[in-house]
């Protein structure tokens, strides 16, 4: 989002916010989702596209809630009857196709190759040159999120945890605008509750612009002022040694400030609507340890890999009698590997997602020999934040260094930039 568009959205959200709470306000909040789906897609040098891709939206929300959410339960009823299973297991089917659709949609447009094989057909039915295909020509607003949000609705449904919501909540729910282009991921459940029940959460107008100004400060001043002086493959190579430092710590706080900025933004906007979005952020450089620092880090993108990923593989695992540590190592490597890929499909996100996920492993090792060996022990009162604090510092610079793999397409120069920073110079 530019910062017109987030001012304009800002103004919007407080005239809807001020409409009194019921189903007019709510039709009004779903009809203005619909609408930013198509104001807010960007545009596409592939004819119609910026239409078309909003529509596929519009479908695919559409065609999960018809799966998902029309009736109690659709996906779980009780199948003692023949009519009944045969329904449920024509839903199961579709909510299973549904499930590969977007998986496949995600696979697409995060893999460059895929992403331009699609550009060239797309350009090819628009009667367009197909050798001007570019990776980037097919730019989904806020697919990445959206794709997650009906994911978790496709899973909880099949497990028989989902509550029954209208096609109008759901729309509210799937297309939210502050939170549709860069989350955070909410669930269904507790977003339906806020939306349903507006003396939860009442406007706190002064709250909700503070939070706003707070994002604007943090994404259109500070991260775009550090993205000056930030680590990238053009300046990478031009500099060594202190000011090599000084491009990753811009990097690292140029990001930090980038996606909090947005969550504040996501988040003030919808305070204005009376809805609480979840947090997404909570100091993560000021974490003791590499565990506390993905609790506190995109927190909605790693509670909903933990949730539908990570904890079924790992309880999968120790059924089939596999040891605690190989279970917890098999869980945070595909589980890292997934978060890296899901930032898109190349050796550089590939490499991030090992960084962290050899990090993890070995905290969680160091973890459990410490809890066994200091058992009980109360150490002096200076000891214990001198730990912390070092541990701060540690997990800081570990994140850091890994930075550098998601900055720099290239491994290679990843790999020249670590030894840089690390005294190694070729």
């Amino acid at each position: 989002m530019t910062l017109p568009s987030v001012l304009l959205a800002a103004a919007l959200a407080s005239l809807i916010g001020a409409l009194p709470p019921g189903n007019f306000r709510n039709r009004f909040l779903a009809l203005s989702s619909v609408l930013a789906v198509y104001w807010l897609q960007p545009s596409s040098p592939i004819r119609t596209l910026e239409l078309w891709l909003p529509a596929a939206t519009l479908a695919l929300t559409a065609a999960v809630w018809a799966v998902t959410c029309k009736g109690q339960h659709p996906l779980s009823r009780d199948d003692s009857q023949p009519d009944l299973a045969a329904g449920r297991s024509r839903r199961s089917l579709a909510g299973g196709l549904l499930a590969a659709l977007l998986l496949a949609g995600l696979v697409i447009l995060k893999t460059p190759d895929l992403a331009v094989i699609a550009s060239r057909a797309l350009r090819t039915l628009a009667n367009q040159p197909a050798a001007l295909a570019e990776t980037f020509d097919i730019r989904w607003l806020g697919f990445s999120y959206l794709a997650f949000r009906l994911l978790h609705i496709l899973r909880d449904a099949a497990s028989g945890r989902l509550p029954a919501v209208s096609l109008r909540d759901f729309v509210v729910y799937a297309l939210f605008p502050p939170a549709l282009a860069a989350g955070p991921i909410d669930r269904l459940g507790r977003f339906a509750g806020d939306l349903n029940e507006p003396h939860a959460h009442p406007v706190k107008r002064v709250e909700a612009l503070s939070r706003l100004v707070s994002g604007l400060v943090k994404k259109f001043v500070l991260a775009d002022s550090l993205a000056l002086i930030s680590l990238s493959p053009a300046n990478a190579a031009q500099v060594d040694g202190p000011w090599l430092w000084l491009l990753v710590y811009a990097y690292a706080f140029r990001i930090f400030f980038d996606f909090a900025g947005y969550t504040d933004i996501a988040i003030g906007l919808g305070m204005l609507l009376g809805i609480r979005l979840p947090e997404n952020f909570n100091r993560p450089y000021l974490k003791p340890n590499l565990t506390a620092f993905w609790n506190a880090w995109h927190i909605t993108l790693a509670e909903w890999f933990r949730s539908y990923f990570f904890n079924p593989l790992t309880r999968l695992l120790r059924r089939r009698n596999s040891p605690a540590w190989l279970a917890i190592l098999a869980g945070q490597v595909s589980t890292m590997v997934l978060i890296g890929l899901w930032h898109g499909v190349s050796w550089n996100y590939l490499l991030w997602g090992a960084w962290h996920r050899v990090g993890l492993f070995v905290h969680n090792r160091w973890s459990s020999v410490v809890r066994v060996r200091y058992d009980g022990w109360q150490p002096a009162g200076w000891v214990k934040p001198a730990f912390h604090a070092a541990g701060v510092l540690a997990t800081f610079h570990f994140v850091l260094l890994g930075w550098v793999w998601f900055a720099l397409p290239e491994p290679v120069q990843s790999g020249l930039v670590l030894g840089n920073l690390l005294g190694a110079r070729p």
